[in-house]
């Protein structure tokens, strides 16, 4: 198997959408996709102007972290039927000396929330991380957010118990 230094995020078809690789050209368009309010509910924040977003994803297209310590997974959640942007999942990826672990995210737009598009997009890419051999899945959901737990359990994840800056630690087998 290669070793994390060495993947690439690819194309990851799902029956409706499809996840393409992070390209710094994406910032044009999500940020509409990410300029409404309610989205921040949970986590805090506001929409980013798109400066903001253009230098967000410069640094994560580079697909590590500055010490390379992390790998980094993104990709934007398009539509098939209508090419619409539509959300984004993410991975970080660190190589722990037992096993890998992603620590995994996922957000769907609010024109696009309530169909489903965030479990299944997220589901295609725990399918991709672990067909690479990553060991564990992590992701931090608060505690209110009822549609993010709901794609947890789909994951297969559990909840820890563990409270990471105001969010609840999920983890299951990768």
């Amino acid at each position: 198997m290669a070793t994390w230094s060495t993947i690439v995020p690819e194309p990851i078809k799902t029956r409706r959408l499809i996840l393409e690789p992070l390209r710094f050209a994406h910032a044009e368009e999500m940020v509409d996709v990410l300029a409404d309010w309610q989205l921040y509910s949970f986590t805090g924040g506001t929409p980013p102007s798109l400066p903001a977003l253009q230098d967000r994803y410069a640094r994560q297209v580079v697909g590590r972290s500055p010490g390379d310590s992390e790998r980094w997974f993104n990709w934007i959640l398009r539509v098939r039927s209508t090419q619409a942007a539509a959300g984004y999942v993410q991975a970080t990826v660190v190589e722990a000396p037992a096993e890998v672990v992603a620590f995994i995210a996922w957000l769907t737009g609010v024109r696009h929330q309530r169909l489903g598009y965030a479990g299944e997009a997220a589901t295609a890419m725990a399918g991709w991380l672990r067909s690479r051999g990553v060991g564990q899945l992590i992701a931090d959901v608060h505690p209110e957010h009822l549609a993010s737990i709901a794609v947890a359990r789909r994951l297969g994840l559990t909840a820890t118990g563990e409270i990471v800056d105001g969010e609840l630690r999920w983890a299951g087998a990768g």
